[in-house]
């Protein structure tokens, strides 16, 4: 998972001068994370935690050299933040951004896929790496180490809430976390769960891997056939959640805005079925992931 964060991160804030972007930042840093730089246009030679604010990316690369960028600026501006941060090679970003328009979200992603940029998110919580003390974005909040501490489990989640949820469930057990990353609850997503698991499956640190999935999506199908075809090969214990939506009226949103059932597509019931034939352990309820491990 160094590919993605490690203690090298120099971290760039796109919307720092934000009251939410502020916050999280002063999170971040208090945990360990090199935050370098800010940008908020027409706001650069201000700071914020200390933090010097920029009005362009570009100028932000001369001055600080960062090498991944958060992005938390209102749905309309993350097009063009996004864009610019790929436009300047930053090779990852993160977007905590929720609610962006889809056509937008297809935008970035083409332009990320031709530049070679990782995208986590939106609708992003954040990654953390304990073993570094390094994070990106909001996950853990002020208090990462309540939930959150050096371990060899991978922790994937669409839910952010369950997120930190899986990490203090680990915790309690006895176990830690290598990597915890929020894939964000949006449809439309740059890193999927099962394109992520290459980087579990390079990550020396990591053992085993937790996935929490919901409603909607062809994510946990796309796992099973990654675990079925060979490309992942550690043990993965998943619990997916939702399964009483199967007996709401079609197209019902349910949570996030990608817990959406259409048909036989996205199913709790057929992800728990295609995961336990590939060969993945899934949980029934939270307590019994730590068991499952063992």
């Amino acid at each position: 998972m160094t590919r993605l964060i490690d203690g090298s991160l120099r971290l760039l804030v796109q919307g720092i001068t934000g009251r939410e972007a502020s916050m999280v930042t002063r999170h971040m840093i208090d945990y360990g994370t090199q935050v370098v730089a800010g940008v908020t246009p027409g706001r650069g030679g201000q700071d914020v935690q200390n933090v010097p604010v920029f009005d362009t990316v570009h100028d932000a690369i001369e001055a600080s050299q960062p090498n991944a960028s958060l992005v938390s600026v209102p749905p309309s501006a993350t097009l063009d933040a996004v864009s610019e941060a790929i436009a300047n090679r930053i090779p990852l970003v993160l977007i905590a951004t929720e609610g962006i328009p889809q056509h937008d979200v297809l935008q970035m992603l083409e332009l990320a896929d031709e530049a070679g940029t990782v995208i986590i998110g939106p609708n992003s919580v954040g990654v953390i790496r304990p073993s570094e003390s390094v994070k990106i974005g909001a996950i853990g909040g002020e208090n990462p180490e309540r939930a959150f501490v050096p371990g060899r489990i991978g922790v994937m989640s669409r839910s952010g809430g369950m997120t930190a949820e899986i990490g203090l469930t680990l915790r309690q057990a006895g176990y830690g976390v290598s990597t915890a990353i929020s894939v964000g609850g949006d449809a439309l997503i740059g890193s999927t769960p099962a394109t992520l698991l290459r980087e579990f499956q390079e990550d020396t640190e990591t053992d085993a891997v937790v996935l929490f999935g919901e409603p909607g999506t062809r994510f946990e199908e796309d796992v099973a056939h990654r675990i079925e075809s060979g490309q992942f090969t550690k043990p993965l214990v998943a619990l997916i959640a939702g399964e009483f939506t199967e007996t709401l009226p079609e197209g019902t949103a349910f949570g996030h805005a990608a817990a959406i059932i259409e048909g036989d597509s996205g199913r709790p019931s057929k992800k728990r079925a295609a995961l336990r034939q590939a060969g993945a352990q899934v949980a029934d309820e939270l307590d019994q992931i730590a068991s499952l491990l063992g």
